[in-house]
């Protein structure tokens, strides 16, 4: 008589087998219906510039801001250093220079307004108003004693649920249009035209820009022959790291540079290195509140050149 065969214990024991694969699992669905609204079409590049393009200074900086109530404050500027002028060798030409700038400042929920006056003459004003909850006017002026140089533009951006486009007018024929839309959570496209009356040239522009909670990547391609490409990688709340590279098809002009940001409890660090040797780095140390020292350095190796800065802000 055959025995029939018993399967082991350890066999009887063993749970059927499951489709572990994570690709399995259902994936979180985008709803294409509600996407954020995308930055401005002119800030496409504000992460990279934050480390690539701080606010250096030669010389010796003092700023002093005095609120007189919640919306109105007065600002003191004194800047003494020195200023490049225009020259034909290789070598450059310095001379000193001081200047004293006063402002004022109003700032409301929906209004805001800045002026500056300088002793050499030059009114910088800015505007910033809210019409209604998707409209903003921006407007700009620079008015110098200087002919032909004085110069003025509006702005109207209006903002859309997924969408963002703007409006720009100058003087001189200033004529401008961009629009730029989210494709994606992450992604978004855009474009832009311009027409300058006054010099008789038109141009048009593409961007895409790419952001997740990491890093940002940027790219701008316009006619007039200029590529712009940024990369910008959060490495932790307190460390950035940046990169542009910029490309003209018509002059064969290139330039690259790698920055960094860091951010302490009580300072600010930011610099950068490029492709044509100039080294930078901007330090923001915070001495107690309202109270802060600036310390500023360049170098440009292939000039041999150095600028130096130190300064100091008081008031928020």
């Amino acid at each position: 008589m055959e025995t029939p065969i018993l399967p082991s214990p350890a066999a009887a024991t063993i749970p059927p087998a499951t489709d572990s694969n994570p690709a399995a699992a259902e994936q979180p669905k985008v709803d294409y219906l509600n996407l954020p609204c995308p930055i401005p079409y002119e800030e496409i590049h504000r992460e990279a510039l934050m480390s690539l393009k701080p606010e250096l200074f030669e010389g010796m900086r003092f700023d002093f801001t005095k609120g007189l109530n919640q919306k109105f404050s007065v600002s003191h500027s004194v800047m003494m250093g020195h200023t490049e002028i225009p020259s034909q060798s290789s070598e450059v030409i310095k001379i000193p220079t001081a200047d004293y700038e006063f402002g004022a400042n109003f700032i409301d929920p929906k209004l805001m307004l800045f002026g500056r006056v300088l002793t050499d003459g030059r009114l910088n004003a800015r505007l910033k108003c809210d019409l209604s909850d998707n409209l903003t006017l921006k407007a700009n002026a620079q008015l110098t004693n200087e002919p032909h140089m004085s110069h003025g533009t509006f702005n109207f951006d209006c903002k859309g649920s997924d969408y963002r486009t703007q409006f720009q007018l100058g003087n001189g024929g200033l004529l401008g249009a961009s629009y730029i839309q989210s494709l994606t959570p992450h992604l978004s496209l855009g474009g832009e035209v311009f027409w300058a009356g006054q010099h008789r040239k038109s141009g048009i522009g593409y961007t895409a820009r790419y952001n997740t909670d990491k890093m940002v990547a940027t790219g701008k391609v316009a006619s007039t022959g200029m590529v712009a490409l940024s990369y910008v990688q959060k490495v932790s709340e307190k460390v950035s790291l940046a990169s542009d590279f910029m490309y003209n098809y018509m002059s064969r002009d290139v330039t690259a540079s790698f920055g960094y940001d860091y951010i302490l409890r009580q300072c600010r660090l930011r610099g950068k290195i490029d492709s044509g040797g100039v080294v930078s780095a901007l330090l923001e140390e915070r001495f107690s509140m309202g109270l802060n020292f600036l310390l500023s350095a360049e170098i440009d190796h292939k000039k041999k050149d150095h600028k130096f800065g130190f300064g100091l802000t008081v008031g928020e």
